[in-house]
């Protein structure tokens, strides 16, 4: 089994980008772009993904950090993103947005699991229309 090891002290990713400094700063400008880079989704929306996706993964501190920057981005709508980490189902966001939780699910699954049937329609999203999701 693969094992890193990494530095004493350090919480998850941290510890993971302070072992191997050289690819931690490209991994940190990847996460940069795809969080906060030109993008047809606000900021808020990109990290209540990330937080979807990291509560999906049982990766409590990544689903804590990505879940309060998206409750922030999100005009401080801290009950938005329990009610995606709970239900999606049931979750107050709009259709496309529940599309677009669940295929990013689905690729944290397995790309393999993504098929024309799991994937949103395709061009720009809709604009937004609960208050909460407005960009930042």
């Amino acid at each position: 089994m693969p094992h890193i090891d990494l530095p004493a002290g350090q919480p998850g990713m941290r510890a993971l980008l302070l072992a191997r400094p050289a690819a931690g700063r490209h991994l940190s400008e990847l996460a940069e772009q795809l969080l906060r880079g030109d993008s047809p989704l606000s900021v808020g929306e990109r990290e209540l993904i990330a937080a979807h996706v990291s509560a999906l993964n049982r990766t409590r501190y990544c689903a804590g950090a990505h879940g309060a920057t998206a409750a922030h981005r999100l005009d401080g709508d801290f009950a938005l993103v329990e009610a995606v980490q709970r239900d999606l189902d049931t979750a107050p966001v709009t259709d496309l947005q529940r599309a677009l939780l669940r295929l990013a699910g689905k690729v944290a699954e397995s790309g393999l699991s993504v098929t024309p049937r799991t994937s949103p329609p395709p061009g720009p999203p809709a604009p937004t229309t609960t208050p909460s999701t407005t960009p930042s």
